[in-house]
């Protein structure tokens, strides 16, 4: 796509700039302001803002921009000039973006396994590109960019999740039947696929139930409509488990913000625990001790006892304790966790957090000695999970992998943590699981001070073959 000259009088700033050159492309697109916010999911006012050059846009704004508009890296080019300190005579004078991507080599490949970031199929699928300073984000690129496979067997369950996890959902035939028991097993459906095959073909599924339920709850009352404002809550917790598990957080804290506001509406104490202590995972993801902490207690606080939701959150405060490093109070929380879980009512009302037992929180507490720095201990909890996983976790199974090759890299084991690594990265080749990518690309970044060595290179080559590169 050519550069556009962008008309702004002498007065106007780069952030001006650059948010007519965001407004250009959008209209260019044939999207509106709000169709692009449907998919990008930022506030509506403060794109327009951005558009306006009332306010400077974010990276992250600008990298969404740019990736719903296939921009090709162009609009992310402007936003690191306009950082670097260029001014408005030196933008206007051309600004041309720097060719976006390339193919490591002839076996770059996840075809299609992560289309469902693409605006559509005619305009590209979402791929994961390793950027220069090593992390692995996911960029559209046009499918002719792609030259191959890494096997047959990834392209054929990369087209699967479309086919098998989207089910139809017309609103007339909603009013026909139950539509409560019509979602929920449209939703069972889609949990049983995102383990299968990853997330990225899933979440346009989940937002059409939401805005479908959002359809149907116009003209019911009382208890109709507080069913289904259950229901939809369930669909945006789903939703931002998706997002978070493809790695982009500021959607997932829109996703589950919004259902906790739902959840309240809806007057469901349980529901809104769970989704307190989803934010506590949520948090620890990314990086954040104390929002971890301080939510899931607010959480435990508010479980009703003997419930395994009590125990959900002591899990998360525990992880949120060991990123704080204090191993102590982290062991505690963990004992805390499984004491709670003990005492559980072995018939209970509430089906929050069932999945909840003790092999879970030992892989929770592997995670979090890794974190403090035991990784020979954190490497033989993850193949102890390994091994009580249950089949059909296709996607856990890779995420456990992943961070016990990371556990062996800390403890000195580099030819265990790359040929671990090797079966991680298979599982996130056909999953498109930006949790498991982005657990490899650090852990390739620690093995390189073994770099020499045979195993080594062999899983450094084979990550770079399954990812783009910036140029």
């Amino acid at each position: 796509m050519g550069q556009r000259p962008v008309e702004l009088t002498p007065n106007e700033s780069p952030q001006h700039y650059l948010g007519a050159e965001m407004r250009a492309r959008r209209t260019e697109r044939g999207l509106s302001l709000a169709k692009l916010q449907a998919l990008i999911r930022y506030d509506y006012s403060y794109m327009a803002r951005a558009e306006r050059g009332r306010q400077a846009a974010s990276a992250a704004l600008v990298e969404a921009y740019d990736q719903a508009l296939d921009a090709g890296s162009a609009l992310v080019q402007l936003h690191r000039d306009i950082q670097s300190g260029a001014d408005i005579a030196t933008l206007s004078r051309g600004h041309v973006a720097k060719a976006g991507l390339h193919v490591a080599n002839s076996q770059t490949s996840l075809a299609e396994g992560s289309e469902a970031q693409a605006l559509s199929d005619a305009e590209g699928i979402a791929v994961p590109c390793r950027t220069s300073d090593g992390r692995i984000i996911f960029v559209s690129v046009p499918r002719r960019v792609f030259l191959g496979g890494i096997s047959a067997a990834a392209v054929g369950l990369a087209g699967a999740p479309t086919a098998q996890a989207s089910p139809s959902l017309p609103r007339t035939a909603l009013s026909d039947r139950n539509p409560i028991e019509h979602l929920q097993a449209i939703r069972r459906t889609l949990i049983d696929s995102d383990n299968l095959f990853g997330p990225r073909a899933l979440i346009p599924k989940v937002q059409e139930q939401i805005n479908a339920i959002t359809a149907l709850r116009d003209g019911k009352r009382g208890a109709d409509r507080r069913r289904l404002l259950q229901v939809q809550t369930q669909f945006a917790e789903l939703c931002g488990w998706f997002h978070q598990d493809a790695g982009d957080h500021r959607a997932a804290q829109y996703w589950t913000d919004r259902a906790l506001q739902w959840s309240h509406m809806a007057g469901d104490p349980d529901l809104t625990v769970y989704i307190l202590a989803r934010k506590s995972q949520l948090a620890g993801d990314m990086g954040d001790p104390v929002e971890a902490v301080d939510v899931a207690e607010a959480a435990e606080e508010t479980a009703q006892p003997r419930t395994r939701l009590a125990a959900v959150a002591a899990t998360y405060a525990a992880h949120g304790h060991a990123l704080r490093g204090d191993e102590a109070e982290a062991m505690r929380a963990y004992d805390h966790a499984r004491d709670l879980l003990h005492a559980t009512d072995p018939d209970p009302e509430s089906n929050w957090g069932v999945w909840l037992d003790d092999a879970y929180i030992n892989v929770q507490r592997a995670r979090s000695l890794s974190a403090l720095g035991n990784h020979g201990a954190a490497a033989e909890g993850f193949r102890s999970a390994i091994r009580a996983l249950p089949a059909g976790y296709h996607r856990d199974h890779g995420v456990y992998l992943a961070r016990e090759a990371s556990a062996h890299a800390g403890n000195r084991d580099a030819a265990q943590a790359a040929s671990v690594g090797l079966q991680a990265l298979s599982i996130g080749v056909e999953t498109g699981s930006a949790r498991i990518l982005g657990e490899l690309a650090q852990l390739d970044t620690t093995l390189q001070q073994w770099k020499a060595a045979p195993s080594v290179r062999e899983f450094h080559d084979s990550l770079n073959a399954a990812v783009l590169h910036e140029a």
